[in-house]
């Protein structure tokens, strides 16, 4: 395989990922969603940025004439070169794990569903009560109850 090839090959690969973490919160199977899930859609596909960041690249998947909704036609170019160019990428595995260990004052391993509402409530960019649940249920083991971060931050930075 030649360059072009695999240059072809990592765009589709991108363009996959992303079309599937937008189709995630495409509830209406329109091609379209709420521009205020190009957050939780972006951070999906392992990136991080900051809101003023966030806010450009909703700026940059907007109509011309803005509406609340973001089309996977607009999104999708935008989010495959924010990929492809390494834009807003994650922490490496080291530094999310010596942050969770910070949080974890009780050296368990995981954080309760609990510590994990009450950091997110008053630490960092505020949330509404949906977003919370949206993401202590993507974080939170169901059964347990609570967030094994080592399998978490795994997990987040996989290239699977």
């Amino acid at each position: 395989m030649d360059d072009s090839e695999q240059k072809d090959s990592l765009r589709l690969e991108l363009e996959k990922k992303a079309i599937e973490a937008f189709k995630i919160f495409d509830h209406e199977d329109n091609d379209a969603v709420d521009c205020r899930d190009i957050g939780p859609i972006v951070r999906s596909l392992g990136c991080c940025p900051s809101e003023s960041e966030l806010q450009t690249i909703i700026s940059e998947v907007e109509d011309i004439e803005p509406s609340s909704y973001i089309t996977l036609e607009k999104f999708l170019p935008v989010m495959v070169r924010i990929l492809e160019e390494g834009r807003f990428l994650s922490s490496t595995y080291d530094k999310l794990l010596v942050a969770f260990q910070f949080l974890d004052t009780d050296n368990k391993g995981y954080l309760t569903q609990d510590e994990l509402t009450e950091i997110l409530q008053k630490h960092g960019e505020k949330f509404n009560e949906e977003e919370l649940r949206e993401l202590t249920s993507a974080f939170v083991d169901p059964s347990t109850k609570w967030v094994d971060y080592r399998d978490w931050i795994t997990w987040m930075i996989s290239d699977d």
